[in-house]
C-alpha cells in the first residue's frame, strides 16, 4: 500500500471519528432506522471518496494513454474506445441499486413525517370544525367571514372590500359597466360553470352598452331587450339558472366558492385558486359575508 492510499485512509478515519463524535454531542438515538441508515451513509461516502480518489490520483500519476483510437477526431483531438473503468461501473451500478432499495423500501413514502403528522392534525381539525359549525346561523357566518375575508381577501380587496380604490374588485359595487363590458367583447371561460365558455360579442354597439348599464347597475329597472341574449345561460333574472352559469345579479355562494376554486384574472393581476385553503363552511362564511357587503 502506498502512502498516497495510506494518506486517504487516514483522512477517512479522521472524518468516521469526528461524525462518531457530533453525533454523540447531539444525542442523536441511532436505534432510530433512519439516523442509522444515514450514519452507515456518511460513512461509506468517507471511505469510497477517500479510497477512489487516492487510487485515481496514484493512477494519473503513472498511467498512460492508450487502446485504439476512434476515427473520429476534433481538430486533431481524438477519443480512445477504452471500456468504462470497472470501478467507475460498477460504483455507477451500486449506486443505481442503492437508490431504487432507498425509494421502495430504505424510507417509504408512508414512513412517519412531521409534515404527514401536521396534515393530519390539520384534517381532523377541519373534520370537527365542519361538524361544530354546519348548522351554523346568518351572524355567526358573516362573523366568520369577515375573519377570513381580513387574512385571505383584504390584501387586494382592502379591508372594506372597496378594492383599494379600483385595483381590485370592489365587491360593494359588484361589476362596473367598464367590467361588464370586456366580458361582452373578449368573452369568459375562467370559473368553470357547466354552461362552458361565454363566446366574444354576444352583443355588440348599443345593445352592449345597455346591458352593461342595466347589470352595473344591479338589474334595476327596465331590462333591455338584448338581454335576452344573456338570459339563455344566466336566467331571466340574472341569477345563473341555479348554479349553471355565473350570477350576475349577486355573489352568492355558488360564485364565490367557483372563484375560490378555479382563482381569476383581475385587474391588479391572477387571483390564485383557494381550493385547498378553505373548508366548505368557510367558502359559505365568506360568501355570506362578501354579500352583506354588496347589500
Amino acid at each position: 500500500m502506498n502512502a498516497l492510499m495510506v494518506k486517504a485512509l487516514a483522512f477517512a478515519a479522521v472524518l468516521i471519528i469526528a461524525t462518531i463524535v457530533v453525533v454523540k454531542q447531539m444525542h442523536i438515538d441511532l436505534s432510530d432506522p433512519i439516523n442509522l441508515l444515514t450514519m452507515i451513509g456518511a460513512i461509506a461516502i468517507a471511505v469510497l471518496t477517500a479510497g477512489v480518489s487516492a487510487k485515481y490520483i496514484s493512477q494519473m500519476k503513472t498511467d498512460k494513454a492508450g487502446g485504439e483510437l476512434a476515427e473520429e477526431n476534433w481538430d486533431g483531438i481524438g477519443e480512445y474506445k477504452n471500456e468504462l473503468p470497472s470501478g467507475w461501473a460498477y460504483s455507477f451500478l451500486g449506486t443505481m441499486i442503492w437508490a431504487l432499495w432507498y425509494w421502495q423500501f430504505g424510507y417509504p413514502v408512508n414512513a412517519f413525517s412531521q409534515i404527514g403528522q401536521y396534515n393530519e392534525e390539520v384534517k381532523a381539525y377541519n373534520q370537527k370544525f365542519e361538524e361544530v359549525h354546519k348548522n351554523a346561523d346568518k351572524a355567526t357566518l358573516q362573523q366568520m367571514g369577515e375573519s377570513i375575508f381580513l387574512v385571505q381577501c383584504a390584501p387586494c380587496h382592502g379591508t372594506t372590500g372597496d378594492g383599494l380604490s379600483g385595483k381590485a374588485q370592489d365587491f360593494g359595487a359588484r361589476m362596473s359597466k367598464e367590467q361588464v363590458l370586456h366580458v361582452i367583447n373578449n368573452g369568459q371561460n375562467q370559473l368553470g360553470y357547466p354552461m362552458g365558455a361565454m363566446p366574444p360579442g354576444m352583443a355588440s354597439g348599443k345593445d352592449a352598452e345597455d346591458i352593461a348599464a342595466y347589470v352595473a347597475g344591479g338589474m334595476k329597472g327596465e331590462q333591455p331587450a338584448a338581454f335576452a341574449a344573456c338570459a339563455s345561460c344566466h336566467g331571466a333574472d340574472g341569477k345563473g339558472n341555479n348554479g349553471m352559469a355565473p350570477n350576475l345579479a349577486e355573489y352568492d355562494a355558488t360564485l364565490v366558492s367557483h372563484v375560490l376554486e378555479h382563482g381569476k384574472k383581475g385587474i391588479i393581476g391572477r387571483m390564485p385558486s383557494f381550493k385547498t385553503r378553505m373548508t366548505p363552511v368557510q367558502e359559505k362564511a365568506l360568501a355570506e359575508y362578501i354579500q352583506s357587503l354588496s347589500n
